[in-house]
């Protein structure tokens, strides 16, 4: 059975950014990225991912058999429009992630023009550089409910047992004004990553500290918007009462990020 994990993505296409401050601010979480395959005990035949950059109605699948990029992001240099990346999607298993939703009780829809956006794209460029391996990406659900999400996971388990690696591309720490804020370190951020990281390794009181997040302290400075924290929940609930650990853990422009995997 293949784990589920969640994994920051980092800004816009900032691993690809040449060599400067931007660059260095997320190097870390590159050099994770990049050695990511190498804590795989056995390489997965296809990915599922959830990126807090897509939200629909209900859960939707990107069913295209080529996708191409999206670059959802502005502001970054003419070079980091032409990255390519040309993953092939897996329509067989967006229709088995369909099938499972629905035998869940759960609506879900599909759409085929849908291009991997940069919560896709960035993260797995540097994983996955051969761009080899099959994909399916899966929406949030708007309202961002996280009992919804936990369930949608669920129901995802077994694809686990198919060789599905289950990833949430998110961010742990999402605050935009707070990345560029000023100071080395802010403790608000601090305990909300503290909490986080205590609340993951626990898998008997998991599922119930992320639906009650917003208690968690300095819950709203850490996700003013919680777009970029759902996948967590998926992935979470793709292991419900599994195993939880911190597999990554570190700090870019002055915030503490992390990382788990589960099952």
């Amino acid at each position: 059975m293949q784990p589920t994990f969640f994994i920051n993505h980092g800004g816009g296409p900032c691993f690809f950014l040449e060599p400067g401050p931007m660059r260095a601010a997320w190097h870390d979480l590159e050099a994770y990225l990049h050695d990511f395959t190498e804590t795989l005990t056995e390489r997965p035949r296809a990915i599922l991912i959830v990126s807090g950059h897509w939200e629909e109605a209900v859960p939707t699948v990107n069913a295209g058999a080529h996708p191409p990029l999206l670059f959802d992001y502005s502001g970054f240099p003419d070079y980091t429009y032409r990255l390519t990346w040309p993953a092939p999607g897996e329509p067989a298993m967006a229709t088995r992630v369909r099938d499972l939703l629905s035998a869940a009780g759960i609506s879900s829809n599909s759409e085929l023009a849908r291009g991997w956006d940069h919560g896709v794209f960035v993260p797995l460029k540097v994983m996955y550089p051969e761009a080899n391996i099959p994909l399916v990406q899966l929406s949030l659900q708007r309202g961002l409910d996280p009992a919804a999400h936990l369930a949608i996971g669920r129901a995802l388990k077994p694809l686990r047992d198919e060789g599905v690696l289950i990833l949430g591309s998110g961010q742990s720490y999402h605050n935009m004004r707070g990345f560029f804020g000023r100071g080395t370190v802010d403790p608000k951020a601090e305990a909300f990553d503290a909490w986080l990281r205590a609340a993951m390794v626990d898998h008997g009181t998991r599922d119930d500290a992320l639906v009650r997040w917003e208690d968690a302290p300095s819950a709203r400075d850490a996700q003013p918007h919680e777009d970029h924290l759902l996948p967590l929940m998926v992935v979470a609930g793709a292991a419900s009462g599994e195993p939880g650990a911190i597999h990554f853990h570190g700090h870019a422009l002055g915030k503490p990020i992390s990382g788990f995997r589960f099952g």
